[in-house]
């Protein structure tokens, strides 16, 4: 006799909307009236009112200052990602394990703990405090020490970005390009840099986006001078203690943009990147080594 087909039972779809609900509920909670809010306040005493708390010469300098940090510990940060996750994903070496668990150290210590590191290492009384004494260094409450406090709470994003993604790669292109006559630059600017990139720019802006915003770290070296070392967050703290609401909601109001903008940029980098890993094949060897020879025969000798 002929098999019946067993009928399918198809589960029921309540508890699964009724979970999604719960979930988009949650969000409108915690981040949408949050975020309405912000814009709200920020505009509830009019244009004119909002565009001279966003213009005031201090809400400009911190600003600048945040950005001139911000753009500084994204440079090192992506050139430091870059060299670490290269020496982790191609090199075996003992001790790689106790490094690979530091650089996720800057996201277990809480930034003010880091600031005070810092401070215990580069104050007065600090283990290079005198050093700095003598040679005219000012590292603690300038912007030296802004930097480093941006550069230590953001080290993270970028290498945990690209290092998987080389190790997923592997070494085959590398080495015919190095067997075809490759210098090692031309290997890393047409080979590894290329499958890499988008890995790359998604770090860049979760690092940008982190170092804008930071606010433990940088409170505890900068000093919180005024026109000197108040960043952009430490600015938005004034406002609000001074009982000016409307100056500290118009000053978060590029923050909440730039936050925005990053998460649209990040989607469409996600969406590139899974696309692009979607139409690349598996190239075998000899495939790999034709595309690294035609990208070597590119480079000018």
């Amino acid at each position: 006799m002929p098999e019946r087909p067993i009928p399918c039972r198809s589960s029921s779809s309540g508890p699964r909307l009724l979970l999604v609900a719960a979930g988009l509920g949650f969000l409108l909670v915690m981040v949408g009236l949050p975020l309405v809010s912000v814009f709200s306040y920020a505009l509830d005493h009019g244009w004119g009112r909002f565009w001279r708390s966003v213009t005031r010469p201090d809400a400009l300098q911190a600003l600048r200052l945040s950005l001139e940090a911000t753009f500084l510990a994204v440079a090192f940060n992506a050139l430091f990602g870059i060299l670490a996750a290269l020496v982790l994903a191609r090199r075996n070496f003992p001790g790689k394990t106790v490094l690979l668990s530091l650089l996720d150290l800057p996201l277990a210590i809480p930034p003010v703990v880091a600031g005070l590191m810092l401070v215990l290492l580069f104050g007065r009384q600090g283990i290079f405090g005198a050093w700095c004494a003598r040679h005219g260094l000012r590292i603690l409450f300038a912007f030296p020490g802004i930097c480093l406090a941006t550069i230590f709470v953001s080290l993270p994003y970028v290498v945990r970005e690209v290092l998987p993604l080389l190790e997923e790669v592997g070494t085959s292109a590398e080495e015919a390009a190095r067997v075809l006559g490759g210098s090692g630059w031309q290997t890393f600017w047409h080979v590894t840099l290329p499958s890499i990139r988008w890995a790359l720019l998604y770090g860049v802006l979760q690092c940008a986006a982190r170092c804008l915003g930071e606010f433990g770290a940088v409170s505890v070296v900068s000093g919180k001078l005024i026109g000197r070392t108040n960043t952009l967050p430490l600015h938005i703290e004034r406002m609000y203690l001074e009982y000016d609401t409307p100056a500290a909601f118009g000053a978060a109001i590029p923050l909440v943009t730039f936050a925005l903008f990053t998460l649209a940029l990040q989607g469409w980098l996600r969406h590139r990147f899974t696309g692009a890993e979607a139409a690349t094949p598996t190239l075998p060897a000899p495939e790999s080594g034709a595309r690294a020879s035609a990208a070597l025969a590119r480079e000018p000798a």
